[in-house]
């Protein structure tokens, strides 16, 4: 018994030095001692971690040829070979900064970025979902954000004293025409895209990148989602209609696809409407997206948005309110897109695509018909990666083909052709993770104005120490007049935008804080200079300038998401009708929300609300000498919305828009005659109905007993 204490006695001594000491000390570029670092014997479970100083010590039985590793968040990778034989080994080693890393600088001006992956995420893609009054509209959520106007009898984004046509949407790249649904004259329009599509999603308000072209104003750039993760089946019984999809999932590919009826002459049956319906809008969607994944990192994707709506009304005149004009309208849109990404290498990416547009309107005023139809196809190469470790650059060409034709009845057919062909290079250069700066340069060759141009885009980020950044932005943007002033001159110039970006934002333990100004010099727009409709040329100009403000908490109090957001607006144009340079009737001085949800365990539910508030906007009365000089009274609108999810698979969601019943007035129309008092009749512009109620009931069928379909709210 003995012996075999004292066998084991020398093992355990003989293993005790048959090791390697490893001890050493870990420092920065700037010799200040790394803490929490890991340090370990790849491939094996031998190391530690460094201390307050830096400084670490381990023992490794492995014998030969080994490699150290060296890891800590924000820098890059460290790995020493050794030789390993049980002498004692010394090392300092020192690591570098990773200028990439998520704590690293990153430019901001002018975007608000929304989706998990983002490490400048600011806005959640189930913001979306989840903000009062916005119904689930991606529009609706964006416009409780600063820099855009409350112009709620258009229901689209107006975008720093730009129109709405200003603002253009991408999908995964590429340019989407008629992104917005129809609607009656001075009502809301809805975005075609359902917000459970995407991913992520990039909202600039300004300076964005040289990519993106035929913006004048701003970019809402949706990422789409990759292969689905479960097969499910969803049900929704809703206020206006009702809805079913389903998705499959096979091992690398998915399918989904959705159909939706909407209905609204139920519901106006019960809701009262200033507008008189004779057919209520009524449309049918189907939306299908296929994904597949190609090889270890490729992936394609394809997408289909199809819809038809209808709707016909008698339009009271002003002068005679029993006289009523017949108006219908019939609308097809068909959209198509197919994009691929491919990982060349480490450092190396090729991603492109094509989509094809195709929207006829069919609208009948008092029987004259004028059926417009427009065909577009967008095709679209990038190559992006990195140079080193501290130049990454980005760089693609682009085309764009359109035909417009537009038939009235008993007369000849007006139409124009457009093509675009366009190339960018950008490249992004990391001085250290504090300073970035971004230089690009978006080439372009209109066909309708047979000009070549060179826009410069530039910005540029310094993060302070702690969590605060400034950035700067400039870019020179541009784009083609709008149809209908095309038909009358097709070889007008694109109008052009200039924009001066200054912003500081603050993230830090879930709270955002940032402020931004910006002023906007517009150029060549189209106005009208004679009496005759087609006496049009570039001679318009205008300004846009303001202060901005967005503070976001969703930390100091449990279960509790609010922001409040506040933009200032000083912008005059002088472009299409107008004598002077004015305020143009969509812009609002003083824009200001709070958006505020709230999660209740107890009762399984999220109640919140939506304050919005804007000042008085100018409308011009005839009767007054100044242009434009009249002003509403303020917007105000105060909305809530709960859901309820009794169950994981189930969702009873409720909203309401103005529950304070506020008689909001967007402006007034007048007539083109005196009266015998020797004024114009005038007729205040209003929402066919103070509310809008909506209750939904949603049912998911799968596997996972616990998905639902909050996200697609």
């Amino acid at each position: 018994m003995k012996a075999v204490s004292i066998l084991i006695l020398t093992l355990a001594l003989t293993a005790s030095f048959a090791q390697t000491v490893i001890t050493g000390n870990v420092t920065d570029t700037k010799g200040a001692p790394v803490s929490g670092a890991n340090v370990l014997i790849e491939g094996t479970y031998d190391g530690t971690s460094t201390d307050g100083s830096g400084n670490f010590e381990f023992n490794s039985t492995k014998t030969g040829a080994a490699q150290l590793l060296v890891t800590f968040t924000g820098f890059k990778e460290h790995r020493v070979d050794l030789s390993l034989s049980h002498v004692a080994i010394e090392l300092s080693i020192v690591l570098t900064e990773e200028i990439r890393s998520l704590e690293a600088v990153t430019i901001t001006a002018g975007s608000f970025t929304a989706g998990d992956q983002s490490r400048r995420t600011i806005f959640r893609a189930v913001d979306i979902a989840t903000t009062a009054g916005a119904t689930a509209d991606i529009a609706g959520a964006l416009n409780t954000l600063p820099g855009t106007q409350k112009v709620a009898e258009q229901g689209r984004l107006f975008v720093r004293g730009g129109e709405g046509h200003e603002t253009r949407t991408f999908i995964d790249g590429l340019n989407v025409l008629e992104p917005y649904s129809t609607s009656a004259p001075n009502t809301p329009s809805r975005g075609r895209f359902l917000p459970f599509m995407f991913k992520g999603m990039s909202f600039s308000t300004g300076g964005y990148s040289a990519e993106y072209g035929q913006a004048l104003s701003s970019a809402l750039v949706l990422d789409s989602k990759d292969k689905a993760e479960n097969t499910r089946t969803d049900f929704g019984i809703l206020s206006i209609g009702g809805d079913v999809g389903h998705t499959h999932v096979w091992n690398k590919a998915s399918i989904a696809g959705k159909i939706q009826y909407t209905n609204l002459a139920p519901y106006f049956g019960l809701v009262r409407q200033s507008i008189d319906w004779d057919r209520p809008p009524t449309s049918l969607d189907a939306h299908i997206a296929f994904r597949r994944e190609s090889g270890s990192h490729g992936l394609l994707k394809i997408y289909g948005n199809f819809n038809r709506s209808n709707f016909s009304m008698n339009s009271q005149s002003i002068d005679h309110q029993n006289q009523t004009s017949r108006y219908d309208l019939r609308n097809d849109y068909h959209y198509v897109n197919a994009t691929y990404k491919n990982i060349l290498s480490k450092d190396w990416l090729v991603r492109g695509g094509a989509s094809f547009t195709n929207v006829q309107t069919d609208v009948r005023i008092e029987g004259q018909q004028v059926i417009g139809e427009e065909k577009a196809l967008h095709g679209k190469t990038v190559l992006e990666g990195s140079l080193s470790d501290n130049i990454e650059i980005k760089t693609g060409v682009e085309i764009i083909h359109r035909n417009y034709v537009e038939q009235r009845e008993f007369a000849s057919s007006d139409s124009f052709r457009e093509l675009v062909i366009s190339g960018f290079l950008e490249s992004d250069v990391y001085a250290n993770k504090h300073f970035v700066a971004r230089g690009g340069l978006r080439f372009e060759h209109d066909a309708i104005s047979s000009r070549t141009t060179a826009d410069p885009r530039f910005s540029m980020a310094y993060k302070m120490p702690g969590s605060g950044q400034f950035s700067l932005a400039y870019g020179h943007f541009r784009q083609t007049p709008r149809n209908a002033l095309l038909l009358l001159r097709p070889n007008l110039y694109p109008e052009q935008a200039s924009h001066y970006i200054l912003s500081y934002q603050r993230i830090k333990n879930n709270r955002t804080l940032r402020i931004e100004s910006y002023y906007k010099r517009y150029n060549h727009l189209v106005t009208y200079t004679g009496g005759t409709d087609n006496a049009l040329d570039n001679s318009g100009y205008g300004f846009a300038k303001g202060v901005e403000l967005f503070w976001r908490d969703n930390e100091s109090v449990d279960n509790v998401d609010y922001w409040i957001t506040y933009s200032f607006l000083d912008t005059e144009r002088k472009y299409l009708h107008f004598p002077i340079q004015t305020t143009p009737s969509f812009a609002s001085k003083h824009n200001f929300s709070i958006v505020y949800k709230h999660f209740v365990t107890k009762i399984k539910s999220q109640p919140g609300f939506t304050y919005s508030y804007a000042s008085g906007r100018p409308y011009n009365n005839p009767d007054d000498n100044e242009f434009n000089g009249s002003r509403t009274h303020s917007y105000q609108d105060l909305s809530v919305n709960w859901s309820y999810l009794p169950n994981p698979s189930l969702i009873i969601y409720f909203s309401c828009t103005n529950i304070l019943g506020r008689d909001n007035v967007f402006g007034y129309e007048y007539s083109s005659g005196l009266n015998p008092q020797g004024v114009h009749n005038s007729r205040a512009i209003r929402p066919a109905a103070k509310h809008f109620v909506f209750v939904g009931i949603f049912l998911t069928l799968s596997k996972e007993k616990s998905v639902n379909q909050l996200p697609n709210l």
